[in-house]
């Protein structure tokens, strides 16, 4: 006992005993508040953890849904829009070449769409061109052949050859209405971000007195938009008189006219 005592605060110190004293000899208080302060300390790395991870985690989030939705309206500006008519010729008018003459080509438009589907055309040259119909709407599986009319320059010197690059271009846009819309001139004004370009029509001359498979085609092409523009300018038909039963045709205004004689025969009866 006594060579406990005498031992120094270090020997004390390194032994167990020391240390399980120099645990009793800290107050109740004392302890609590330690293991409280550790509490708060863990409590509070914890909660700033969290709301670190939480933060991250909104701002790359909305980065992410950020950096989404620009790639995909890159991806959707990127994207061909889908072809609501199909031309032919796709690309092309072809015209005769005949300097100082009004030249005429045709182009068929048929609406490829699920939809009704408004078209119209646009040209750099309005002065000297224009087409027939210039504008319309069209039904499911619907086609037209138009027309399109276009006034020839004559060359500066007479015998050089036309050139092969023409400036005067035509465009074709269509947009997409709801079933019961009638055309209207300020139809794809109003809908202007809706509006698609469906084709630019580049103008190619052909020779007149040359026969190609293009030539051909345009004449074709021309005398059927001239048949169907005389089919439109006809007066529709009268409806066929009624029949009924076996071949007995109805005159309307002789029926009229026999009730009526009827009727006065029996008034003049009554009279009597």
């Amino acid at each position: 006992m006594v060579i406990v005592e005498g031992k120094g605060e270090q020997e004390l110190n390194n032994t167990g005993i020391g240390k399980a004293w120099n645990l009793c000899k800290m107050p109740f208080w004392q302890q609590g508040s330690s293991s409280q302060r550790q509490n708060q300390s863990q409590s509070s790395s914890q909660s700033q953890s969290h709301h670190y991870h939480h933060n991250h985690q909104e701002g790359t989030s909305g980065t992410d849904s950020s950096g989404i939705n620009s790639v995909s309206a890159v991806a959707r500006a990127l994207l061909p829009t889908k072809r609501r008519l199909k031309l032919d010729p796709e690309s092309k008018l072809y015209f005769p070449y005949e300097p100082g003459k009004q030249v005429s080509s045709a182009i068929k438009i048929l609406n490829i769409s699920r939809s009704n589907v408004a078209f119209k055309f646009q040209t750099t040259a309005p002065k000297s061109c224009f087409m027939r119909p210039p504008s319309g709407i069209l039904t499911p599986g619907e086609s037209l052949i138009a027309t399109v009319f276009k006034f020839v320059e004559p060359p500066e010197q007479p015998d050089k050859q036309p050139e092969k690059k023409v400036k005067d271009k035509f465009k074709i846009v269509s947009l997409k209405v709801k079933e019961g819309v009638d055309y209207d001139i300020e139809l794809f004004e109003e809908h202007k971000e809706l509006v698609a370009v469906e084709q630019i029509l580049r103008v190619v001359y052909l020779d007149p007195l040359r026969p190609t498979p293009e030539l051909e085609k345009l004449k074709k092409q021309l005398a059927e938009a001239e048949a169907a523009l005389e089919a439109r300018k006809k007066p529709p038909e009268e409806p066929a008189p009624r029949v009924v039963g076996e071949g007995l045709v109805i005159d309307e205004w002789k029926e009229r006219r026999e009730r009526y004689l009827a009727q006065q025969q029996g008034e003049g009866a009554d009279s009597v």
